[in-house]
């Protein structure tokens, strides 16, 4: 009977050894990540109150609800002459934050007749605090960080963007 005891312990160990065994030597599944890349959707032209042109950009925009909770996380870069604009039907509080982008970022927010009413510089990749417009903004476009300071873009500047197919 212990023999018996002892050769069924036996049996039991190895087919849990081997079998666990055999689950730590499955090869890991391979993650790969595709970088997303820029589609130019839209040209935007960044002017003075006076109407002088500070700078012409290419956009991609964000006018769809993914597009708005998604934007620009996940990119790993973006040229000085592009941007993200982002499009919403209506004006109102809006607040961004920088989950999963790691670019840093300048922000700026405008009203629905273009003009620009609030910003942020150098938001921080990955930070995840709240950066709310300090009024109601129908319009957000998300440059390259230090692009507000090098372009002197300042509130009461307007922009003005057009779609191309």
């Amino acid at each position: 009977m212990i023999r018996r005891n002892l050769f069924l312990s036996l049996g039991l160990a190895s087919v849990v050894l081997f079998s666990s065994c055999k689950e730590d030597t499955k090869p890991e599944e391979e993650i790969i990540e595709e970088s997303i890349e820029f589609t130019k959707e839209g040209e935007l032209s960044l002017i003075k109150p006076e109407g002088d042109t500070i700078r012409k950009i290419d956009i991609e925009i964000a006018d769809s609800q993914y597009e708005h909770e998604t934007g620009l996380m996940y990119r790993d870069s973006m040229e000085d002459s592009q941007g993200m604009l982002f499009i919403y039907d209506e004006a109102a509080p809006r607040a961004f934050y920088m989950k999963n982008t790691y670019i840093p970022l300048d922000i700026i927010y405008y009203a629905s007749d273009s003009t620009a009413v609030s910003y942020y510089e150098n938001a921080e990749p990955m930070d995840e605090t709240s950066l709310p417009s300090d009024e109601p903004a129908k319009f957000v476009l998300e440059l390259n960080a230090g692009l507000i300071e090098e372009w002197n873009i300042e509130v009461g500047d307007k922009i003005y963007f057009e779609r191309i197919d």
